[in-house]
């Protein structure tokens, strides 16, 4: 009955992805820098390097490279952790606010044109039913398979 919902979910992120990388690769972003950004800037000044990294999921020597370009560019500061010198947090600088007020409006006007046709009710319904697919895959992943 529904045996493409699982291409068809897997479709629309990239899809979502590759129109926002399209209107945002003026502002000199890729999408692993402006994900990086909105994730920093959504979890707040000051995260550890490795947990900027899990919310974005990618391996936390996969985000190095990243950081070391923004940092060129003067959109974040890499700045030893008090408790830990060995861990790094990372902050978004001033003129890195700028930029992602545009990434959040760009992206704002992508997601109304992403539901246009649909009501808020379903938007709604639809949101619920991600979060209880989610829930669904996640406890999945949590069981121990029975040893055979």
């Amino acid at each position: 009955m529904h045996e493409d919902i699982g291409l068809k979910l897997s479709r629309l992120p990239r899809l979502w992805r590759a129109i926002l990388d399209q209107r945002l690769s003026p502002l000199g972003l890729t999408q692993t820098r402006w994900m990086t950004l909105v994730h920093l800037w959504r979890l707040g000044d000051g995260q550890p390097q490795c947990d900027l990294a899990r919310s974005i999921g990618i391996e936390a020597p996969s985000l190095v490279r990243t950081l070391d370009q923004l940092s060129e560019q003067g959109l974040v500061e890499r700045r030893a952790c008090e408790e830990d010198r060995r861990t790094k947090r990372i902050f978004l600088t001033h003129k890195a606010l700028p930029l992602i007020e545009k990434i959040d409006a760009i992206a704002e006007q992508t997601r109304i044109e992403m539901l246009e046709g649909l009501t808020p009710e379903q938007v709604d319904q639809f949101c619920e039913c991600l979060r209880v697919m989610e829930r669904n895959g996640l406890e999945i992943s949590e069981k121990v398979p029975e040893s055979a």
